[in-house]
């Protein structure tokens, strides 16, 4: 019960944090921030990671104190009455946050939303422990639950820092993500060999550009209008994505000695398939 409260009050410090860092996020691009704000959602998910780390702490340290002093829990029906309302409270709060991460992917909720399910966990093992201990006998329970809470939520803070670090590190978007856009690009038959495609996203937005060949004979106009063309089509199908695609001279070539630059996407794609 004493860890299920100082997570309760870390709970709070963390909600603020990921208002802040979504309303920062949902902030438009200003003259020193052009490509938006959207990594204050990853650095406010990195706090969400470091207050979940410091919730495990505090649990854990209190069951290792518990095991060595030994001693009973007491009021085991104020407990169960107390842990169940929480647990009630927690389940609509995890319910709506999972409607919000699915319509914006925020990485910060997301976080918010691995804290919030080890409360779950943390009341029903309050429960547990109240009826082991008071019901059945098992004096042990108690702190030997609060050590499984203390390494679920020591899983999560990981799982949760590791997507928020991604987006710090603009690491590309999952293959599949990148895959489905090249084959949406490869539709339009005028674009050939598109290459140093590169893809990273920051907070609800995503951010990809690349290079593709056209003919030397073609004007600017005409280049114009179908790379404008590519970037409707593109952006629809991915909302909110800012796309810059970058115009070669067929046969060009920016870097032989780089790989990641000259590789052919198009032929990737077909040699897959």
């Amino acid at each position: 019960m004493l860890g299920s409260l100082a997570d309760t009050v870390l709970d709070l410090v963390a909600s603020i944090v990921t208002l802040a860092g979504v309303w920062v996020a949902a902030q438009p691009a200003d003259e020193n921030h052009r490509f938006g704000h959207g990594k204050a959602e990853a650095l406010a998910a990195i706090m969400q990671v470091m207050l979940i780390a410091l919730s495990a702490a505090v649990i854990g340290f209190r069951a290792i104190v518990t095991l060595a002093e030994g001693g009973r829990t007491e009021a085991a029906p104020d407990g169960i009455a107390v842990s169940l309302f929480a647990i009630v409270a927690t389940l609509a709060l995890l319910v709506w946050q999972r409607h919000v991460i699915r319509r914006t992917g925020s990485v910060a909720i997301q976080a918010d939303h691995v804290h919030y399910q080890s409360d779950l966990l943390l009341n029903l093992a309050v429960i547990a422990a109240l009826v082991f201990d008071q019901y059945l006998g098992f004096a042990r329970a108690d702190p030997l639950l609060g050590f499984g809470i203390a390494g679920w939520l020591l899983w999560g803070a990981w799982r949760a820092g590791s997507e928020a670090v991604d987006q710090v590190m603009d690491r590309e978007w999952p293959r599949e993500k990148r895959l489905a856009f090249i084959e949406l690009a490869a539709r339009h038959p005028e674009l050939s060999n598109l290459h140093d495609l590169r893809t990273r996203s920051s907070g609800m937005r995503d951010f990809a550009q690349f290079h593709v060949d056209l003919p030397r004979t073609m004007t600017v106009g005409e280049a114009h209008d179908i790379v404008a063309r590519v970037e409707e089509d593109l952006c629809g199908h991915f909302p909110g994505m800012e796309l810059l695609i970058h115009i070669d001279p067929q046969g060009h070539v920016d870097n032989p000695d780089n790989p990641l630059v000259e590789r052919d996407e198009f032929a990737r794609l077909e040699k897959d398939e």
